[in-house]
């Protein structure tokens, strides 16, 4: 999973840009990277690490030019602590295009293949990135008639990139002298959203972004999300001109970016996170209670932050005290996005403290937002314990994550996945917990999609139904060789 962002202004953008990737730092802490344009010249800035850690002044001051992208980054391909496999990627033809992209290819035995083969083109990294932009490269270079570029020869090469390549990707691309390309997968899993401001002189300022919080932080009005398969190409002088270039679009976004990945305040698809996250809540209630008798529930606590809505309806719904035990520091990242188990289990501990005052004597209901792993679950249930807890009952707004996820988020393999192979009572055990609730599969889609007119979600890591219809056993008996490996 990552953030991506870009700009075209009236204005300089690398300070946008920088805020803008702060804004999107929950979806990547591995490495960043910022690339401006000035006219025909492209001048960029990457490094490992956070935001405010990667970029000093002397690195703004060079990001010069009226129009932008970024990218914070969570590794899902390539290596993490290799710097040059932080994006954004550059080719210099046609003409110079420097890309970002969310998502995760998976046909990426093949496209390497048809890179060397067929196109000519070497990569230079591991990353599914880089491939993604030679392709683009490769099917521009076959549009291009003359010298000059339009929107239409650009879309047409959106078009061939979406017959070559498979999987979950949102992009954004530059053209030097040309303008700003986004386009999204035909089926829409990775979000990406539109937003205008006025600029100067009655020019339009275009933003394209991960998550709709930093166009409303921008000032920009939101225009609408990208369609599922569509290209938006905005010129450097503000023209914004948008294709459908998928065959047989569907919008079937990611339901892990409603669970855990996106910021609360965020819409995506029209559907607001917060409160997607306040109806799992509503019906993991309706499913504890089914479960368990309510008389052995003293209070109900969340695994701060994300899990917050959903333990407060939890509690709405039951009649059953609210209470905040665990404690956050907020200046250590995200256990989930951090590359390596062992990193992970370290951090727990670091990440939260419980306070014994609000555990001690109790019989405790935790309310998480998800569970993959379960190495910060088990030792969150460990911490509760040792704060004094008398009973603890440990619960999911998501269903068991079963199956690999190869559409951008870091579950590659079946064997790191704690539900995979264990009935829920072997869970409990594993994690130590007395009870263990999950919410229903049925559940978690009704309570995303509920008042839209959205009918699919990709709950590929819930349910084993890969969406793309590409995903074999034998490409996951791959990737699950390649990560060992």
């Amino acid at each position: 999973m990552c953030g991506i962002v870009g700009i075209v202004s009236t204005e300089p953008v690398n300070q946008q840009i920088y805020d803008s990737l702060g804004l999107l730092q929950h979806r990547g802490q591995d490495s960043t990277g910022i690339a401006t344009a000035e006219g025909p010249t492209f001048h960029m800035a990457k490094a490992r690490g956070q935001v405010r850690e990667a970029f000093r002044t002397r690195d703004m001051r060079s990001l010069l030019g009226n129009m932008g992208l970024g990218h914070v980054r969570y590794t899902t391909k390539g290596a993490a602590e290799r710097e040059e496999e932080a994006q954004p990627f550059y080719v210099n033809a046609p003409y110079g295009i420097i890309l970002v992209h969310n998502g995760n290819l998976t046909n990426t035995r093949e496209l390497s293949e048809d890179l060397f083969r067929i196109d000519r083109r070497h990569s230079n990294s591991t990353s599914d990135t880089e491939m993604l932009l030679n392709v683009l490269a490769t099917e521009l270079t076959g549009q291009i008639q003359g010298f000059s570029l339009d929107a239409d020869q650009v879309f047409r090469a959106v078009e061939q990139v979406h017959e070559r390549v498979e999987g979950s990707y949102a992009v954004i691309a530059m053209i030097a002298g040309y303008g700003l390309l986004a386009f999204r997968d035909p089926f829409g899993i990775r979000p990406l959203i539109l937003g205008r401001r006025d600029g100067a002189n009655g020019k339009d300022e275009w933003i394209v972004a991960s998550e709709s919080l930093v166009l409303e932080n921008g000032d920009y009005e939101i225009v609408r999300d990208v369609e599922p398969g569509e290209a938006i190409f905005i010129s450097v002088d503000g023209t914004m001109a948008s294709k459908q270039c998928a065959r047989n679009p569907r919008l079937i976004p990611c339901s892990f970016e409603y669970v855990y990945l996106a910021r609360p305040d965020s819409v995506m698809n029209g559907i607001s996170v917060y409160d997607a996250r306040l109806r799992m809540g509503d019906r993991l209630a309706k499913t504890i209670a089914t479960h368990m008798p309510l008389g052995d529930i003293d209070v109900v606590m969340p695994i701060p932050d994300s899990s917050r809505p959903a333990a407060m309806q939890v509690s709405q719904q039951l009649g059953i005290p609210y209470r905040e035990g665990f404690y956050k520091n907020r200046y250590v990242g995200r256990t989930f996005i951090m590359p390596g188990q062992a990193q992970r289990k370290r951090s727990v501990r670091q990440k939260l403290n419980a306070m014994s005052s609000e555990f001690a004597g109790k019989n405790i209901l935790i309310v998480d937002d998800s569970i993959v792993r379960g190495t910060t679950s088990k030792e969150i249930v460990q911490m509760a314990r040792d704060a004094g807890a008398n009973k603890v009952t440990f619960t999911s707004a998501a269903p068991p994550v079963r199956f690999p996820h190869v559409y951008g988020i870091n579950m590659p393999s079946r064997h790191e996945l704690i539900a995979h192979g264990r009935k829920i009572p072997e869970i409990a055990a594993e994690l130590g917990a007395d009870h263990m609730i999950y919410q229903e599969v049925a559940d978690l889609q009704a309570a995303i999609t509920e008042g839209t007119g959205i009918t699919e979600l990709d709950l590929s890591c819930f349910t084993g139904d890969y969406v793309t219809g590409t995903v074999t056993e034998e490409y996951l008996e791959w990737v699950e060789r390649t990560q060992l490996s």
